[in-house]
């Protein structure tokens, strides 16, 4: 398989309970879109992103009335195939994060569904989390409805509260 980066996308357990030890999964809302290394798209929703993470760490540090479900999206390595995860929930340790890997893997097969991984902030290529039953950053799952059918990515706008 050539260099392609999967960006996995598992809205139920993304949007699940934010629990420690959530493990609820719904492979029916399990979706992957491939984007080709250096996509424009989702290297701008990725930018976008890491450049609000300062904030958005404070937030999940001491969350406001209103919000829940902080995620992380990582990036799993495994040789030259690059999958990137929602890891729900997340903590930070000494040597950077930790947390539940929340999507099933479809290429890269270091790492498990419900597995705890560790990562770095390097690892880190998108942030979200629900205020007041919208979601609030996840800019690279706005990217991935472009590549949906309409009536899908309408639904899971309607079903999750995104405004993307």
């Amino acid at each position: 398989m050539t260099l392609a980066v999967r960006a996995a996308l598992c809205l139920f357990s993304m949007l699940g309970s934010a629990t420690a030890g959530a493990q609820a999964t719904d492979p029916n809302d399990d979706h992957v879109t491939i984007f080709a290394p250096g996509d424009p798209e989702m290297a701008a929703a990725t930018k976008q992103a890491l450049s609000g993470l300062d904030e958005f760490l404070a937030l999940a540090d001491s969350p406001p009335a209103g919000t829940s479900r902080f995620k992380l999206k990582v990036k799993v390595k495994d040789g030259n195939i690059t999958e990137h995860f929602w890891v729900v929930p997340f903590r930070r340790t000494e040597a950077g994060f930790v947390g539940i890997l929340s999507n099933q893997p479809a290429e890269v097969h270091n790492v498990l569904l419900g597995q705890n991984i560790e990562f770095t902030r390097d690892d880190i290529s998108d942030w979200g989390y629900t205020r007041n039953g919208h979601q609030v950053g996840s800019f690279t799952v706005c990217v991935m409805f472009k590549r949906m059918s309409k009536e899908e990515a309408d639904d899971l706008r309607a079903k999750y509260g995104f405004d993307c």
